[in-house]
């Protein structure tokens, strides 16, 4: 599903992009489509800080000790 939007701009605007052969309906709708990921990735990533706020930190050595165990269980 789609809608229509309605964007006001200069004449000479229109008529220089338009002499320079660029698709001003597909430049501002592939802006705009950009525009919604971008903004829905911060939302993403906003959501997950929100999640991780109250997780402890993983004690000093976790890692290096996890992948020993790892590495000697095979």
């Amino acid at each position: 599903m789609s809608t229509v939007i309605s964007v006001r701009i200069k004449k000479e605007v229109k008529e220089e992009l338009e002499r320079y052969g660029i698709n001003i309906d597909k430049e501002v709708r592939e802006f705009l489509e950009e525009l919604y990921l971008k903004v829905k990735a911060k939302e993403y990533v906003n959501s997950w800080a929100k999640l991780l706020e109250n997780v402890k930190p993983s004690e000093k050595g976790f890692s290096e000790t996890s992948v020993r165990e790892d590495r000697e269980s095979h």
